[in-house]
C-alpha cells in the first residue's frame, strides 16, 4: 500500500471530509470530523484538530498547528513565510488553539527565527481581511475586526476588542479588556481596561462597555471603584506617570488595578520592546 493510499484509507476510517477539488498532502494529520472545502490546499507540516472546517480556496502551508472546533473562512491564508526580511527560511511555526473563527482572507503569517512561533489562543473573532504579521501572540475572547492590520511581534491579551480598518505598529501590546476603537493609529501600548481611540491613538477613559459585559462592576464593586480611582490618578491628575505609579503602588491594589500598574510600569520601562508574555498568563 503507497502513502497515498494509506492516507486515503485513513480519511475514510476518521469521516474527514475532503472535496475532490482540495489539495492535501498525505503528511498532513486531519482529526476526525475535519471539513475541507473546494479549492483549498494544505501542506505536509500541517497538523489539524477535531471538527475544524475549512472553507474553499483557504491554503495553510508551513509548520502549522490548528486546534479543534475551528472556522476558517474561504481565502484565508495560514502559516505561509513572514513579511519580514529577515526571514533566511527557517521552519518556524504557527500555533492556534480551539473554537477559533477566521473569516473570508485572513492572513497569518509564521514566525522569522528558528525556534520561535505565531500563536493564536482560543475562541477568538478575526473579521475578514484582517492580518497577524510574524511572532505576534494572541490570547483569547478577542474580537479583532475587518481590515485590522497587526504588525509583528504585537501581544494581545485576553478579551480585547479592536475595531475596524486600522492598523496596529510593530511591538505595541495591547492590554486585557482593552477597546481600541475603528480607525484609530495604534502606535503604542493600549493599557488593560482602557480604551483608546484617534489618529493617533488617544487614551480615552476606561472601557466601561467591556467592563459592564464581563460583569466587573456587579461582581467586584469595591475592586471596580478602585479602578476608577488609579485610573484617575494615572491619568487625570496632573502627576508625572512614573510619579502617580508610586503613590498608587503604597495602596493594598486589588486585581485590576495591579494588572493595570504592573502593564504600565513594564510600557514605560527603558528599552521595552517586544511581548510581554508573563501578563498573557496571568489573564487565564
Amino acid at each position: 500500500m503507497d502513502e497515498l493510499e494509506a492516507s486515503q484509507n485513513s480519511i475514510r476510517e476518521n469521516k474527514i471530509n475532503i472535496h475532490d477539488f482540495a489539495n492535501v498532502s498525505p503528511k498532513a494529520v486531519l482529526g476526525k470530523g475535519v471539513v475541507v472545502g473546494s479549492g483549498a490546499v494544505i501542506g505536509p507540516d500541517v497538523i489539524v484538530g477535531s471538527n475544524t472546517w475549512i472553507g474553499p480556496n483557504v491554503i495553510i502551508d508551513g509548520r502549522v498547528k490548528i486546534g479543534s472546533n475551528n472556522k476558517i473562512f474561504p481565502g484565508a491564508c495560514i502559516g505561509l513565510e513572514p513579511q519580514d526580511l529577515k526571514y533566511k527560511g527557517d521552519p518556524t511555526e504557527v500555533l492556534i488553539g480551539n473554537n477559533n473563527t477566521f473569516r473570508e482572507c485572513v492572513t497569518i503569517n509564521r514566525a522569522t527565527f528558528e525556534g520561535e512561533k505565531t500563536i493564536v489562543g482560543d475562541q477568538n473573532l478575526l473579521m475578514a481581511y484582517s492580518h497577524l504579521g510574524h511572532n505576534c501572540e494572541v490570547g483569547n475572547n478577542i474580537v479583532i475586526s475587518n481590515s485590522v492590520q497587526v504588525a509583528g511581534h504585537v501581544v494581545v491579551e485576553d478579551r480585547a476588542v479592536i475595531g475596524g480598518c486600522l492598523g496596529i505598529h510593530q511591538f505595541v501590546h495591547i492590554g486585557h479588556l482593552a477597546m481600541v476603537g475603528g480607525m484609530t493609529r495604534v502606535d503604542r501600548d493600549v493599557p488593560p481596561y482602557c480604551l483608546v481611540e484617534g489618529h493617533p491613538g488617544r487614551m480615552r477613559g476606561l472601557n466601561k462597555v467591556g467592563i459592564k459585559r464581563n460583569n466587573l462592576d456587579k461582581e467586584n464593586k469595591d475592586e471596580y471603584l478602585q479602578l476608577k480611582r488609579i485610573w484617575n490618578l494615572l491619568f487625570k491628575s496632573g502627576y508625572v506617570i512614573s510619579h502617580a505609579l508610586k503613590i498608587a503602588k503604597k495602596e493594598n491594589l486589588l486585581k485590576s488595578s495591579k494588572k493595570l500598574c504592573e502593564f504600565i510600569e513594564l510600557s514605560i520601562s527603558k528599552g521595552r520592546r517586544g511581548p510581554m508574555p508573563s501578563l498573557i498568563s496571568n489573564n487565564k
